[in-house]
């Protein structure tokens, strides 16, 4: 689809790798001027990892944009490890990263998970965050985890039944425990498939209109293990989340400003969650794109994302 609206591919004018915990490595990138604002770009999935086309929603004559891909994910390594890695591992890895890089306070900018894991990380450490940009809102309760593996074949039934389908018709009363085994079997002739599988169907259902290139960029192997893996894991310990979840640590972060976009006809994190989270929060301000789903890259998500970044350079 045209980006246009979206800012000139630019390359990173740094990058690096970040040893973690349990053989973990993280990879890193910096974008823009370095001397500008710093903004922090948190990747969904989780697993999913960065790309060339999220450097392009930050002016860089202005900003100083920082990509990293999180544990497993991406061009992190190993791909798809799920030993130490959970919420909290990844928020560590965040103030490694700011630390590292000598970073006082930065912007999050984060959409579906990375939405999730920028309210995880402002909540550990308020004192920061400049603010929040997020996307496609998702507080990883129960209901929402529960829509995505089932409540979707109501408006993707076709796209859910080739999900489901992939499973053994008795193994499909569990179909997360089920994904997981496979997922995490040693044998690339058993998880390789099941991640196509897991990771095709997200990508179907993640834009309002039919979207061949979304679904294609959702199913190459590196992308899919490590999202559909990482993702099932996730899912499997409640996205190692605190008591009560997010919404009950809002006191943590309001007095942080917020601009969070969300698209009306988002399937995959339906707008409910992104409401919930306004109502939590006095200084958020919510954009609803009227003809969108969850993709960050349909045409009016771009638009308002771009837009809700300017704003904060305007608060400076």
């Amino acid at each position: 689809m045209p980006r246009g609206d979206l800012f000139p591919d630019i390359a990173p004018y740094e990058t690096g790798l970040l040893p973690l915990s349990g053989g973990h490595v993280m990879y890193w990138e910096q974008v823009g001027s370095p001397r500008g604002q710093p903004v922090l770009f948190l990747h969904g999935g989780p697993g999913a990892g960065a790309g060339a086309v999220h450097r392009r929603f930050f002016d860089p004559g202005h900003w100083r944009v920082v990509i990293f891909d999180q544990r497993g994910a991406g061009r992190s390594r190993p791909l798809g490890e799920l030993r130490d890695n959970t919420t909290q591992h990844l928020v560590g890895d965040i103030e490694a990263l700011r630390k590292s890089l000598g970073i006082e306070r930065w912007l999050l900018f984060g959409g579906s998970w990375g939405s999730t894991l920028a309210l995880a990380y402002a909540q550990a450490h308020p004192e920061r965050v400049t603010g929040c940009v997020l996307r496609g809102v998702f507080l990883g309760r129960k209901e929402e985890v529960e829509w995505f593996l089932t409540g979707l074949r109501r408006v993707f039934p076709d796209a859910w039944s080739a999900f489901v389908e992939h499973l053994p018709p008795e193994e499909r009363q569990d179909i997360l425990g089920s994904y997981l085994r496979r997922l995490c079997d040693p044998d690339p002739m058993v998880h390789l498939p099941a991640a196509r599988a897991w990771s095709q169907y997200e990508g179907s259902c993640s834009t309002l209109l039919p979207s061949p290139d979304t679904v294609a960029s959702f199913a190459q192997d590196r992308t899919a293990l490590g999202l559909a893996r990482i993702e099932a894991h996730y899912f499997a310990h409640d996205l190692f989340l605190p008591e009560g979840g997010l919404l009950a640590h809002m006191d943590r972060i309001a007095h942080i400003p917020a601009e969070v976009v969300q698209g009306r006809y988002d399937m995959v994190c339906p707008a409910e969650t992104a409401f919930d989270l306004v109502a939590a929060w006095p200084r958020a301000r919510l954009t609803v794109v009227p003809d969108a789903g969850h993709s960050a890259l349909e045409p009016g998500v771009r638009t308002a994302l771009v837009s809700a970044v300017e704003r904060f350079r305007r608060r400076g």
